[in-house]
Order: C-alpha cells, then structure tokens, then sequence
C-alpha cells in the first residue's frame, strides 16, 4: 500500500473487493490522489474526469501502440513464443497511432456513423425478439450467455455476411483472446492462450474471406476486400480487422447488455420508469454507459516527458485512463452515484475521447437500446439467483462472469 495524505491506497488493482465495486475504489482514489502512482502495476492511474479526457484526447504526447511498447519490454524469444499476438494486433487501429491509424480510420468510419447504422435496427429489432422468445421459454437462465452475448454476437455476424458462424466456438476463442486485451492477472500463461485463440480464430476466418473473394456481397468483410483491392489495405490487414470486428464487435456491447441489465434491475424505479415511458431509451442507455460500463479503463503511454494534473510524467509512463472513475466525478456529475435514466446533459467517456473514441459507438447504442427496451416491453422485473456477483478479474473490462436470473413475461406487450 501507498501512504497519501495520511490515508492508504491499496495498489491491488485485482483484489476481490476491488473487482467487485472499482467505483469506491475510484472514489477513495480521487479524493486522495487523482493522479496516483501504482508500484504494483507500475503506471500512472487517473480518475479525475478533467486527466482522463486531457490524455485521451492528447496524441500528440500519449501513444496507443501497445504492441510497440510490449515489444520493448520483451525478449527475442518472448516475442517469437506469442508471435500470433504480434502478427494480428498490432494491425488492430485501436492500437496505432497516427498516420496509419488515420488510414484505417478514415476507410472504416463512414461504415458506423449514427446515420450509417440506423439502418440496422430493424434487423436488430428481430434478433432481440428471437432472443426474448427464447430466454422467455427457458425461464431460468444466465443472462450474460443466453441474451447479452447472443444479441450482439448475432447482430456482427449479419453485418460480415457470416450469421451461420459457430458462435458458440466465437465465444471460446474470444474469451481466450481476451486474457491479453483484459489483462486477467490470476492467469500465468494468459499470452499463450490468448494466441491459442487468435489462431483458431483466424483459421475460421481465412476461407471465408477466401470465399468472399470470389463471391462478393454488401457486407463488410466484402467492403475490406475491395479497399485491399484498391490499395488502401493489404491481405494481413483484411484478415486483422476482420479478427477485430468479429472480438470486439460483440464483446463490450455483451458487457454493456448485462450490466445495464443489472444496473436496472437494482433499481426497480429506474425499471419503472423506463416501462412506463420508453421515449427514455436513449437517455437510459446513456445513463448506463456512465453508471457501469463495460470498458473501465484503458492505457496509454507517454511519448515524452509530459505534466497531468499536479504530478510530471516521465517518458515511456504507462498510464491506467479510467474512464469508470471519470464517469462519477463529482466536478461534471450531480449525484454521480445515482442512477437517473433522464440524466442531461450527459458527457461520459464511456466511449472514450479523441481519435480513439470507439469506432462501433453507434451500433452498440443501437444494440443496447433495443435489447433493454425489449426486455422492458416483455418481461417483469426479473429475479436474480445469487447475491454475490462474479466478475472477471481485469483492469479494463467491467464484465460479469454469468448473471443466473428468472425471467417471467409481462401479459401483453407494451408498445413504444
């Protein structure tokens, strides 16, 4: 533990209490020391709105490239043993800096403008209903696997052409490549499982894009093909963002999906409200966002000796963003730790800032919108199983483990 002020902060990032309720943990943090040294993990952790927003939006001194920093920090060997990680990641945008993260940028970002996905709800519209009848009939259920996976999963798969991919075998090797993203610290070999998970993922993938160059359709892995064709990309960079749409086109919306969920049903007058007023979708889906989302933090390293806040970081710092913590900071929120479904303005950084911000942003509005306006249209307030709730072990994600509930419909539909 670190002395500050006369109080400890525990630098156990990934002890139990702490995985559990990070907000508390967020808030001891930010009144003591916004901008704290950990020793444990060995970087900078903020929690103040104003630090996190000036890093996130600051790539003139803060880099993304965790691929290159990893490199330096390990051996020949190291890098020869994970070398799948190498090959497929370090071609992800979320992990560049400009100029070629501008490149990728600018080629995918017309694909998810608001604008540009409106045109998806319909179709999300009907896998939500599917997933509710199912859920419905099952009565007893896990939330996360049996609807805030199979939502966003589904709702991917349509966009890339594929929707009879093995979503089931998806989810393993997702999860497997998620121990390098989430940094799951009770996993020793994390790394080599992670590579256990791209390759398996990318050996499915290779003859369906293999297949799409032949018979090209309006879908995305179609639109990467014809960018390589015109040189904007190159083979390796199609079969990477297709890896990274696949992952992360499901992942955080699952996460968003449950513990949105959760967050309501915790607070049956928020339920309420929402039911009785489903014009509140968009502002709800917001609230949630902010209230516990499904990316707490993420990191960035300094480029150069650079100040934040009242301390001076040093090249080469790493640096813990924790966005969870921005999102009840007293400074810009009012009664930061309610739940207000109504909440105006709203400026959380759940999506982070900068020519980071989340590029599948307005899909996943879109995808928790309709999966949370569903399950209040169709389903009482539903029973939770256990108490205790388990989340993964991470740093950056806010994901729970298995969410066992009952479920029970409403007698008849309440429509918008």
């Amino acid at each position: 533990m670190n002395v500050s002020g006369n109080k400890l902060i525990s630098d156990d990032l990934m002890s139990k209490k702490v995985v559990t309720d990070p907000h508390s943990y967020y808030k001891t943090l930010r009144e003591i020391e916004p901008v704290h040294w950990n020793d444990r993990w060995g970087g900078w952790i903020l929690t103040s709105y104003d630090d996190c927003i000036q890093v996130l939006r600051d790539s003139i001194h803060f880099s993304s490239d965790r691929m290159g920093f990893l490199a330096k920090e390990l051996s020949n060997k190291e890098k020869e043993a994970i070398s799948p990680i190498f090959e497929i990641l370090s071609r992800w945008m979320v992990f560049m800096d400009p100029p070629k993260h501008t490149q990728l940028r600018m080629l995918l970002n017309p694909l998810f403008t608001p604008k540009g996905v409106e045109k998806y709800r319909v179709m999300v519209k009907g896998i939500v209903e599917k997933a509710l009848d199912n859920i419905t009939e099952q009565g007893d259920i896990d939330f996360v696997h049996d609807y805030a996976y199979k939502v966003p999963m589904a709702a991917i798969l349509q966009l890339l052409g594929t929707p009879d991919m093995d979503t089931e075998s998806i989810k393993e090797w997702s999860e497997k490549i998620g121990l390098f993203f989430f940094i799951k610290a009770d996993e020793s070999n994390r790394r080599e499982i992670a590579c256990e998970g791209i390759d398996s993922l990318v050996e499915y993938l290779k003859p369906i894009i293999a297949d799409r160059r032949l018979t090209p359709g309006d879908d995305l892995i179609s639109i990467l093909i014809e960018a390589q064709k015109a040189g904007k990309l190159d083979e390796e960079d199609v079969l990477a963002t297709c890896v990274l749409l696949v992952f992360g086109g499901h992942e955080t919306t699952m996460n968003l999906i449950a513990n949105g969920t959760l967050a309501l049903i915790n607070h049956p007058h928020e339920w309420n409200r929402l039911q009785k007023d489903p014009n509140l979708i968009e502002f709800a889906v917001e609230e949630l966002l902010r209230f516990d989302g499904s990316v707490k933090a993420t990191v960035r390293w300094a480029k150069e000796d650079v100040q934040v806040g009242d301390k001076k970081l040093k090249k080469g710092d790493r640096v813990l963003v924790c966005l969870s913590a921005a999102n009840r900071d007293p400074q810009h929120f009012n009664k930061p730790h309610d739940l207000n479904i109504s909440r105006d303005p709203n400026p959380h950084a759940a999506f982070a800032h900068g020519i980071h911000v989340c590029l599948g942003a307005p899909l996943a509005r879109i995808e928790a919108q309709e999966a949370i306006l569903g399950l209040i249209q169709r389903l009482k307030i539903p029973t939770l199983h256990n108490k205790e709730l388990k989340y993964h072990p991470s740093l950056v994600h806010r994901a729970l483990i298995e969410l066992p509930m009952s479920v029970d419909s409403i007698q008849e539909h309440i429509a918008v």
